[in-house]
């Protein structure tokens, strides 16, 4: 039977080195942002790689669903899924969450508005994806009957990687290997068709590195977007997981 696990996280957070921490244990697959796709041909944006992504990506959300419903690629156990909140538009159809064991990865959205603007040089609140993964996190609770879904902060995981990825598999009753830990370096085949605008850290990393300063402070027209984002943020940390 196939154990599969949706990560729901904003961008510029630490989501793609949990997914290399996933695919790490051996036997498990994973799918890098299964409805970028999807979300490209819905709003129009003109996002680094887009003609790659719709190229290669599927856009059909019934697709993509049954999909992340479906075995893991390759017939292995688990099935880890990388799915950016902001892409998950209020009129998809959930229902096929209650397949999956879910985890949620937060940040601070000043931390995120200072990254992704500093990449887009602009920024929504929609972009940074809080105010949705709030939402994603009670209709999934609705949809599987559990209200307890673990979340992570990404600082926490960069300090304490062992303590955070034990207490996260734990929650997701799988069993945590010290594989997790680190992996190697570079590119991966299965990065989505846009890690060469966005994964050039996570590329040179072999595992999680300690939390750094924000190098990029969010330009002053920016706060009303991260005030708008702070509320959900603020509700999903009351919820977080703590190390024994």
């Amino acid at each position: 039977m196939t154990v599969r696990i949706c990560l729901w996280s904003g961008p510029r957070n630490i989501s793609t080195a949990t997914m290399r921490s996933f695919e790490a244990r051996g036997d498990c697959a994973v799918w890098d942002e299964p409805y970028y796709g999807y979300y490209l041909t819905a709003t129009g944006l003109p996002h680094p790689g887009r003609a790659e992504t719709l190229a290669a990506w599927p856009t059909d959300p019934a697709v993509i669903a049954e999909a992340c419903a479906g075995p893991a690629p390759g017939g292995e156990a688990e099935f880890f899924q990388k799915h950016m909140c902001q892409h998950m538009l209020p009129d998809l159809d959930l229902s096929w969450t209650a397949h999956c064991r879910h985890l949620f990865l937060i940040r601070d959205p000043a931390e995120v508005a200072a990254s992704f603007n500093a990449t887009m040089n602009s920024v929504t609140p929609d972009d940074l994806g809080a105010v949705r993964q709030l939402s994603l996190y009670d209709e999934i609770a609705e949809i599987t009957g559990r209200g307890d879904w673990p979340v992570i902060e990404g600082r926490d995981v960069l300090a304490d990687p062992e303590g955070m990825l034990r207490a996260a598999c734990a929650a997701l009753d799988i069993v945590f290997t010290p594989a997790m830990l680190s992996w190697p370096a570079g590119r991966r085949e299965t990065d989505g068709p846009w890690a060469e605008h966005w994964y050039s850290r996570v590329e040179a990393s072999t595992g999680f590195t300690a939390p750094r300063e924000v190098p990029h402070p969010p330009p002053p027209d920016l706060e009303g977007i991260v005030e708008t984002c702070r509320p959900a943020y603020l509700a999903l940390r009351e919820r977080k997981l703590k190390t024994a």
